[in-house]
Protein backbone atom coordinates (compact mmCIF):
# COMPACT_ATOMS: atom_id res chain seq x y z
CA UNK A 1 0.00 0.00 0.00
CA UNK A 2 1.32 3.76 -1.16
CA UNK A 3 2.84 5.10 2.28
CA UNK A 4 1.19 8.53 1.88
CA UNK A 5 -2.55 6.95 1.65
CA UNK A 6 -1.42 4.67 4.57
CA UNK A 7 -0.50 8.26 6.45
CA UNK A 8 -3.61 9.90 5.96
CA UNK A 9 -6.06 7.01 6.74
CA UNK A 10 -4.11 6.35 9.95
CA UNK A 11 -4.79 10.09 10.71
CA UNK A 12 -7.19 12.95 8.04
CA UNK A 13 -5.55 15.59 9.21
CA UNK A 14 -2.25 14.80 8.03
CA UNK A 15 -1.02 16.25 4.74
CA UNK A 16 1.74 14.31 3.38
CA UNK A 17 3.94 15.12 0.07
CA UNK A 18 2.43 12.95 -3.13
CA UNK A 19 6.17 13.18 -4.41
CA UNK A 20 7.69 11.60 -1.27
CA UNK A 21 8.25 7.94 -2.57
CA UNK A 22 9.46 8.95 -6.03
CA UNK A 23 12.08 11.59 -4.40
CA UNK A 24 13.11 8.49 -1.95
CA UNK A 25 13.69 6.35 -4.63
CA UNK A 26 15.69 8.76 -7.34
CA UNK A 27 17.84 9.78 -3.80
CA UNK A 28 18.42 6.08 -3.46
CA UNK A 29 19.47 5.66 -6.86
CA UNK A 30 21.87 8.36 -7.16
CA UNK A 31 23.87 8.80 -3.51
CA UNK A 32 25.10 5.79 -1.69
CA UNK A 33 25.01 8.11 1.57
CA UNK A 34 21.09 8.40 0.91
CA UNK A 35 20.81 4.47 0.18
CA UNK A 36 22.32 3.69 3.30
CA UNK A 37 20.00 6.49 5.14
CA UNK A 38 16.23 6.29 3.97
CA UNK A 39 15.38 2.47 4.46
CA UNK A 40 16.44 3.14 8.10
CA UNK A 41 13.09 5.35 8.98
CA UNK A 42 10.57 3.02 6.96
CA UNK A 43 7.05 4.67 6.44
CA UNK A 44 7.87 8.07 8.38
CA UNK A 45 7.79 10.87 6.08
CA UNK A 46 7.20 14.56 6.05
CA UNK A 47 3.84 15.54 7.62
CA UNK A 48 2.00 18.58 7.72
CA UNK A 49 -1.12 19.81 10.17
CA UNK A 50 -2.16 23.18 11.20
CA UNK A 51 -2.67 26.89 9.24
CA UNK A 52 -0.03 29.04 8.16
CA UNK A 53 -0.46 31.38 11.43
CA UNK A 54 -0.07 28.53 13.68
CA UNK A 55 2.87 27.22 11.82
CA UNK A 56 4.64 30.35 12.17
CA UNK A 57 3.70 31.03 15.74
CA UNK A 58 5.18 27.48 16.39
CA UNK A 59 8.23 28.76 14.40
CA UNK A 60 8.90 31.65 16.29
CA UNK A 61 8.35 30.35 19.61
CA UNK A 62 11.10 27.47 18.64
CA UNK A 63 13.47 29.81 17.66
CA UNK A 64 16.96 29.61 19.70
CA UNK A 65 15.75 27.13 22.62
CA UNK A 66 15.24 23.48 22.80
CA UNK A 67 12.84 20.99 21.43
CA UNK A 68 11.63 20.11 24.56
CA UNK A 69 11.55 23.84 26.12
CA UNK A 70 9.65 24.68 22.93
CA UNK A 71 7.19 21.94 23.00
CA UNK A 72 6.77 23.36 26.73
CA UNK A 73 6.40 26.82 25.88
CA UNK A 74 3.86 26.00 22.84
CA UNK A 75 0.97 23.98 25.21
CA UNK A 76 1.12 26.94 27.95
CA UNK A 77 0.32 29.20 24.43
CA UNK A 78 -2.38 26.86 23.44
CA UNK A 79 -3.62 27.40 26.84
CA UNK A 80 -3.72 31.20 27.14
CA UNK A 81 -4.96 31.05 23.22
CA UNK A 82 -6.72 27.61 22.37
CA UNK A 83 -8.02 28.94 19.01
CA UNK A 84 -4.95 30.37 17.84
CA UNK A 85 -6.09 32.87 15.56
CA UNK A 86 -4.44 36.37 15.14
CA UNK A 87 -7.50 38.09 17.06
CA UNK A 88 -6.78 36.00 20.03
CA UNK A 89 -3.62 36.40 20.21
CA UNK A 90 -4.01 39.98 20.08
CA UNK A 91 -6.51 40.19 22.43
CA UNK A 92 -4.14 38.13 24.62
CA UNK A 93 -1.49 40.82 24.60
CA UNK A 94 2.06 40.92 25.84
CA UNK A 95 1.88 39.96 29.69
CA UNK A 96 -0.16 37.19 29.46
CA UNK A 97 1.79 36.20 26.23
CA UNK A 98 5.20 36.47 28.70
CA UNK A 99 3.84 34.95 31.55
CA UNK A 100 3.69 31.32 29.09
CA UNK A 101 7.22 31.11 28.93
CA UNK A 102 7.73 33.73 25.97
CA UNK A 103 11.12 36.53 26.21
CA UNK A 104 9.33 40.06 25.60
CA UNK A 105 10.83 40.15 22.27
CA UNK A 106 9.38 37.10 21.25
CA UNK A 107 5.81 38.16 22.59
CA UNK A 108 6.66 41.11 20.37
CA UNK A 109 7.23 38.86 17.24
CA UNK A 110 4.35 36.82 18.09
CA UNK A 111 1.83 40.23 18.02
CA UNK A 112 3.63 41.46 15.08
CA UNK A 113 2.77 38.40 13.10
CA UNK A 114 -0.97 38.21 14.51
CA UNK A 115 -1.18 41.94 13.50
CA UNK A 116 0.29 41.23 9.63
CA UNK A 117 -2.01 38.66 8.84
CA UNK A 118 -5.26 40.34 10.83
CA UNK A 119 -4.38 43.33 8.77
CA UNK A 120 -3.72 41.42 5.66
CA UNK A 121 -0.08 42.61 4.69
CA UNK A 122 0.77 39.19 3.69
CA UNK A 123 -0.96 36.73 1.54
CA UNK A 124 -1.23 33.62 3.10
CA UNK A 125 -4.40 32.50 0.46
CA UNK A 126 -1.58 33.16 -2.45
CA UNK A 127 1.67 31.53 -0.73
CA UNK A 128 0.58 27.81 -2.37
CA UNK A 129 0.98 29.17 -5.67
CA UNK A 130 3.78 32.10 -5.28
CA UNK A 131 7.74 30.84 -6.02
CA UNK A 132 9.82 30.15 -3.47
CA UNK A 133 11.67 33.06 -3.21
CA UNK A 134 8.64 35.41 -3.43
CA UNK A 135 7.06 33.44 -0.36
CA UNK A 136 10.35 34.22 1.26
CA UNK A 137 10.19 38.05 0.28
CA UNK A 138 6.90 38.38 1.95
CA UNK A 139 7.22 36.72 5.48
CA UNK A 140 10.63 38.10 6.05
CA UNK A 141 8.70 41.68 6.52
CA UNK A 142 7.63 40.27 9.78
CA UNK A 143 9.66 40.85 12.85
CA UNK A 144 11.22 38.04 13.82
CA UNK A 145 11.18 35.60 10.78
CA UNK A 146 14.31 35.52 9.54
CA UNK A 147 15.05 33.24 6.26
CA UNK A 148 15.68 30.20 8.12
CA UNK A 149 12.01 30.63 9.88
CA UNK A 150 10.38 31.15 5.80
CA UNK A 151 12.55 28.08 4.58
CA UNK A 152 10.82 25.86 7.56
CA UNK A 153 7.56 27.06 6.33
CA UNK A 154 8.26 26.25 2.92
CA UNK A 155 9.33 22.41 4.02
CA UNK A 156 6.36 22.02 7.10
CA UNK A 157 3.69 24.23 5.71
CA UNK A 158 3.73 24.48 1.88
CA UNK A 159 5.49 21.01 1.52
CA UNK A 160 8.15 22.34 -1.21
CA UNK A 161 10.31 19.66 -2.34
CA UNK A 162 13.79 21.48 -3.22
CA UNK A 163 14.21 23.80 -0.27
CA UNK A 164 17.95 24.05 0.68
CA UNK A 165 18.12 25.33 4.20
CA UNK A 166 21.63 26.34 4.70
CA UNK A 167 21.50 28.29 7.49
CA UNK A 168 19.65 25.17 9.51
CA UNK A 169 22.68 23.24 11.84
CA UNK A 170 20.98 20.23 11.55
CA UNK A 171 21.51 20.53 8.00
CA UNK A 172 24.68 21.01 8.25
CA UNK A 173 25.67 18.99 11.11
CA UNK A 174 23.63 16.18 9.30
CA UNK A 175 26.14 16.38 5.95
CA UNK A 176 29.43 16.52 8.71
CA UNK A 177 28.53 13.60 10.22
CA UNK A 178 27.27 11.55 6.98
CA UNK A 179 29.37 12.33 4.13
CA UNK A 180 32.60 14.11 5.97
CA UNK A 181 32.87 11.53 8.38
CA UNK A 182 32.27 14.42 11.04
CA UNK A 183 34.50 17.24 9.44
CA UNK A 184 33.35 20.85 9.91
CA UNK A 185 31.62 21.97 6.87
CA UNK A 186 30.71 25.01 5.11
CA UNK A 187 28.10 26.22 3.37
CA UNK A 188 30.33 25.96 -0.11
CA UNK A 189 30.66 22.23 0.81
CA UNK A 190 27.02 21.45 1.56
CA UNK A 191 25.55 23.29 -1.65
CA UNK A 192 28.43 20.72 -3.39
CA UNK A 193 26.57 17.59 -1.33
CA UNK A 194 23.35 18.81 -2.13
CA UNK A 195 23.03 19.13 -6.04
CA UNK A 196 23.17 15.80 -6.43
CA UNK A 197 19.93 16.03 -4.78
CA UNK A 198 17.82 18.31 -7.14
CA UNK A 199 15.32 18.77 -7.55
CA UNK A 200 14.21 17.04 -4.25
CA UNK A 201 16.91 18.55 -1.23
CA UNK A 202 13.84 19.17 0.96
CA UNK A 203 13.92 15.72 1.05
CA UNK A 204 17.33 14.72 1.60
CA UNK A 205 17.15 17.11 3.89
CA UNK A 206 14.47 15.93 6.13
CA UNK A 207 16.66 12.32 6.61
CA UNK A 208 19.49 14.06 7.61
CA UNK A 209 17.51 15.50 10.50
CA UNK A 210 15.97 12.01 11.12
CA UNK A 211 20.17 10.40 11.24
CA UNK A 212 20.62 12.87 14.36
CA UNK A 213 17.01 13.24 15.47
CA UNK A 214 14.83 9.77 14.99
CA UNK A 215 11.15 11.71 16.09
CA UNK A 216 10.30 14.23 12.88
CA UNK A 217 9.46 17.99 14.40
CA UNK A 218 5.94 18.65 14.72
CA UNK A 219 5.21 22.08 13.07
Amino acid sequence: MNTNRKASELDPSLIVPAYWEEAKAELMKRDRIMRKLIPQFGDLQLTVRGDAFTTLARSVIGQQISTKAANAVWQRFLEACPRCTPGQVIRTGPEALAACGLSKRKAEYILDLAAHFKAKTVHPDKWAEMEDEAVIAEMIQIRGIGRWTAEMFLIFNLLRPNVLPLDDLGLLKGISVSYFSGEPVSRSDAREVAANWEPWRTVATWYLWRSLDPLPSDY
